[in-house]
């Protein structure tokens, strides 16, 4: 039975050791992604260095998307108070780059395989995705990928990743890849458009992958729409007209419903001579860079949701994804070794035919050779001569399901990844054509009795988790954390681990 290796081991404890004193609530969810790793390691998709709690960030993540020239490097280095980012009317960084803090004074810009062999980071391994998709660039990680470190007291306990622009290289299937890939495990997204280009024409990279795809997804919400660097309009005869423009293309694109945002920076600001407009657009500024912040300094809740998503999806997938898919690759595997070995004794048995029949050993339907009566002139004779035949007969079908089943490991590999399933789907499926398994078995490989409990177990630690944090921000009895410590011992924790949540339950 295969578990988990010494280097994922000491990684898990590393992690448990820093949610222990961070989350509570988060540390048990790793005991949860340790029993997927066990279903996973015996069904054969997990080698024993791989873990389902590597594939997801376990640090509060905000991205920032858009356009080139949209703001959105002047915009964090608003946020963290230095100047960080390059930023410019031209593109600058043709790079992820991935910002993180750090308690050195002085900031550092580190190599892309710095991300991609972390496992505490959301590119860990991303190498290989792009790999995939774009053959060759998986090992130019660097050219995507940078780190850099900050100091700034706004990013303890968050990560930020600013992109290059998006319609710089639209139709780059690795960029698009790495783009999708932060979208899905970002807790919130923030996708800057230009105001001085807030035409469709301009936008239609943008929106048509960043708007129309994203629409539908269970998490949209996550998603902050900002029209940036609006000063720009103050000179124009009707400046309403620009944000309706705005708006019009995203609801073209299908996005009628949302918060949209409109600010700019006060440093790279155009004047505006008008004093009444000023203050009218600094008001609406103000108020919504306060809603933008403030949505940025929530996504420690939304991180703890999202992991505990993360886990009910993953564990629902082995009931949706994983064993249907293997399956099918068994169906398959079978269909084919069957049709195999049918052709294989047609063949055989016309060859022997042939064979003797060319040498005259037949006479009617009976043979007549000296050969065959020595075969059979005793009954153990005839025993051993079966049995031969019989074990020649089991090495040409293990000959024909070894065939079929590599038949069928490139098709194993495309379906897993059009699945989006992790780990290897090949290697699970290749364990169930293994000699000792049955061709007609009813169950894959590891699919047993006591690991469908484990799926149901992690399914309903998933639904305890979620009431812990639902109990942890918000309180409809209007009981103090005191009170409620008191009914519920685990409540404390929570009063601890978020103090301001408990401060608004009891003010609510």
């Amino acid at each position: 039975m295969r578990g988990a290796g010494p280097v994922i081991e000491t990684r898990l404890k590393h992690l448990e050791a820093h949610l222990e004193q961070e989350n509570p609530v988060l540390l048990t969810t790793v005991q949860s992604f340790r029993e997927l790793d066990t279903v996973a390691y015996r069904m054969g998709l997990f080698n024993p260095e791989q873990s389902y709690a590597t594939h997801i960030p376990w640090w509060p993540l905000i991205s920032v998307l858009g356009t080139f020239s949209a703001g959105k490097s002047t915009f964090i280095n608003h946020y963290l108070g230095t100047k960080l980012q390059r930023s410019g009317n031209q593109a600058v960084d043709d790079k992820f780059t991935v910002i993180c803090f750090s308690n050195q004074s002085t900031s550092h810009a580190l190599p892309g395989v710095a991300l991609d062999s972390d496992p505490r980071f959301p590119f860990y391994k991303v190498s290989s995705e792009i790999e995939k998709v774009a053959a060759g660039e998986g090992s130019r990680i660097d050219a995507y990928l940078q780190l850099k470190t900050s100091a700034s007291p706004t990013l303890r306990g968050k990560i930020l990743i600013d992109s290059p622009g998006f319609d710089a290289d639209a139709q780059r299937t690795s960029t698009l890849k790495i783009t999708d890939h932060i979208i899905d495990l970002s807790d919130l997204v923030l996708v800057f458009f230009d105001a001085r280009h807030p035409e469709p024409g301009a936008m239609r990279d943008t929106l048509d992958h960043l708007v129309s795809k994203t629409i539908n997804r269970q998490d949209s919400g996550k998603f902050l729409y900002i029209l940036n660097q609006i000063d720009t309009t103050a000179r124009e005869d009707n400046p309403e007209e620009v944000v309706a423009a705005w708006q019009r293309a995203m609801g073209d694109r299908g996005l009628t419903a949302g918060r949209f945002f409109t600010i700019y920076n006060d440093e790279a600001a155009n004047p505006i001579p008008d004093e009444a407009l000023r203050r009218r657009y600094e008001g609406k500024r103000d108020v919504d860079l306060a809603d933008i912040h403030e949505r940025m300094e929530q996504v420690e809740i939304e991180r703890a949701y999202r992991i505990v998503g993360s886990l009910e999806k993953t564990a629902r997938g082995f009931e949706e994804k994983v064993v249907p898919a293997i399956n099918q690759l068994i169906a398959k595997w079978r269909k084919r070794t069957l049709f195999g070995d049918v052709i294989m004794a047609v063949l055989l048995i016309g060859g022997f035919i042939g064979i003797t029949s060319r040498l005259g050993h037949w006479e009617g339907m009976q043979l007549k050779a000296g050969w065959w009566d020595s075969l059979t002139a005793t009954p153990m004779s005839m025993y051993f001569s079966a049995l031969a035949a019989y074990l020649l007969w089991l090495a040409v079908h293990y000959g024909v399901r070894h065939l079929a089943a590599r038949s069928l490991t490139r098709a194993a590999d495309r379906l897993g990844q059009k699945l989006g399933i992790r780990g290897s789907l090949k290697a699970a499926f290749l364990l169930n054509t293994k000699p000792w398994r049955s061709i007609f078995s009813r169950h894959p490989a590891g699919w047993s009795r006591r690991n469908r409990r484990r799926i149901q177990q992690a399914l309903e630690d998933a639904d305890r988790y979620v009431q812990d944090l639902n109990d942890r921000f918000t309180n409809p009895s209007g009981n103090t954390p005191l009170e409620l410590a008191a009914a519920d011992p685990d409540t404390q924790h929570m009063a601890e681990s978020f103090p301001e949540a408990a401060k608004a339950g009891t003010t609510s």
